[in-house]
């Protein structure tokens, strides 16, 4: 059984950095990412975490285009994400997730040709720093999204406790990989 793939690989005009697409999103969160046109259609966040469940189980993955390449670096980042909460002490409330999730998409992370970057085989580095900068602000904004959201879904039962069918996938590791070093 293959994995399942972004559906906006075959996106016409996409703007890419290196080899990696920048999509546009819904968001409230200011950065340079596009806007999405119509906020009923799906986003490459929904996407994500739509397909994190079913893609975790896979330790390999072919790339079909530049989104897919975006969807790997936030699948692995739902993945640290997940262990970052798993990692409490006690399970954090909604509102302590929440501060700690954004704060770890704001930290410094490895981008595609950094020495730290998991998967430096399957990325380009971008050309100038100029684009290393614009990479890493639409990550950053994307990141923060992205906590947001899957706090929300990690909460959304209503008992204040982390679901536990989201984080019994802190045991698996999508690709065999992980962005935290």
């Amino acid at each position: 059984m293959p994995a399942y793939h972004s559906a906006f690989n075959e996106e016409p005009d996409v703007r890419t950095i290196g080899n990696t697409a920048v999509l546009p999103i819904k968001t409230r969160i200011r950065g340079p990412a596009p806007i999405v046109a119509d906020t009923n259609e799906p986003d490459v966040i929904d996407e994500t975490l739509d397909l994190f469940r079913a893609n975790s189980l896979f330790r390999n993955f072919e790339i079909k285009g530049p989104a897919d390449r975006l969807l790997i670096i936030l699948i692995l980042y739902i993945s640290d994400c997940l262990a970052k909460i798993q990692a409490s002490r006690t399970p954090p409330n909604q509102n302590e997730a929440g501060k700690m999730l954004n704060t770890f998409a704001v930290d410094n992370f490895a981008l595609p040709g950094d020495a730290g970057f998991p998967l430096n085989a399957h990325y380009q580095a971008p050309p100038s720093r100029v684009d290393a900068d614009q990479l890493r602000s639409y990550l950053v904004q994307v990141r923060q999204e992205l906590s947001a959201r899957l706090v929300e879904r990690l909460y959304a039962d209503g008992t204040g406790k982390p679901s536990k069918w989201w984080m019994c996938f802190t045991k698996r590791r999508f690709m065999n990989r992980s962005l935290s070093t």
